[in-house]
């Protein structure tokens, strides 16, 4: 079950911060909280994109975001690389 957790990790308490526990079943499951999926707007049925950051060896975060927020930054950062190589 998940414990909700206050502790904030830099300044500014924007980011960074623990929000709660969970637990993975034997399955590797696990539940996020509801008031977590609805701050996120997290939907039955969406898909979300998992992204892990490498350190110390092995898998030291993982992130999970909505997919069109990836399709967003994917177009705003190649859409004018993509323009630039066809207008040459």
């Amino acid at each position: 079950m998940a414990r909700k957790r206050t502790a904030t990790e830099g300044s500014g308490g924007n980011c960074c911060r623990v929000e709660s526990l969970v637990s993975v079943d034997g399955r590797g499951q696990m539940v996020l909280p509801k008031d977590i999926r609805e701050r996120a707007g997290i939907r039955p049925g969406d898909k979300l994109a998992l992204a892990t950051w490498q350190g110390e060896g092995g898998v030291c975060c993982i992130f999970l975001m909505k997919t069109e927020m990836l399709s967003g930054m994917l177009r705003s950062v190649l859409g004018p690389a993509m323009k630039a190589l066809s207008d040459a």
